[in-house]
């Protein structure tokens, strides 16, 4: 399950962006950006940070997960086409080997949600 070792890196980059603030946060919610190719399971990644925060200065935090979709682009076709994770690669039309990924590799955090004032950890 590599969902949990994400989100140890996930609490990891969170947590030095946390200590650098100059005034202390309450982070509400974590937006995420996470690609279909990545073969990352929402649920399970949404499971691993609710278990692995729970009694850290992230706990109660949301974590929102905004999928994006598998698309390639053919360079033979001049066409983007959504490639079948698991099934079919190629280009449907020329069945040219899948190599100009557009979208779907995303991992990464979009942005944090966070109050400023006093908080209790």
């Amino acid at each position: 399950m590599h969902e949990t070792d994400m989100t140890k890196a996930l609490i990891i980059t969170v947590r030095d962006w946390y200590d650098s603030q100059p005034e202390e946060a309450k982070i509400e919610k974590i937006h995420l950006i996470v690609g279909k190719f990545t073969c990352v399971e929402p649920v399970s990644l949404q499971f691993a940070f609710e278990v692995q925060t729970r009694g850290t200065f992230l706990e109660g935090t949301e974590l929102v997960i905004k999928e994006t979709p598998l698309i390639a682009f053919c360079h033979n076709c001049q066409q983007e086409y959504f490639p079948e994770i698991g099934l079919q690669y190629s280009c449907p039309q020329c069945h040219f080997p899948m190599d100009d990924i557009r979208s779907g590799r995303e991992l990464k955090i979009d942005r944090i949600e966070y109050a400023l004032g006093s908080v209790s950890m």
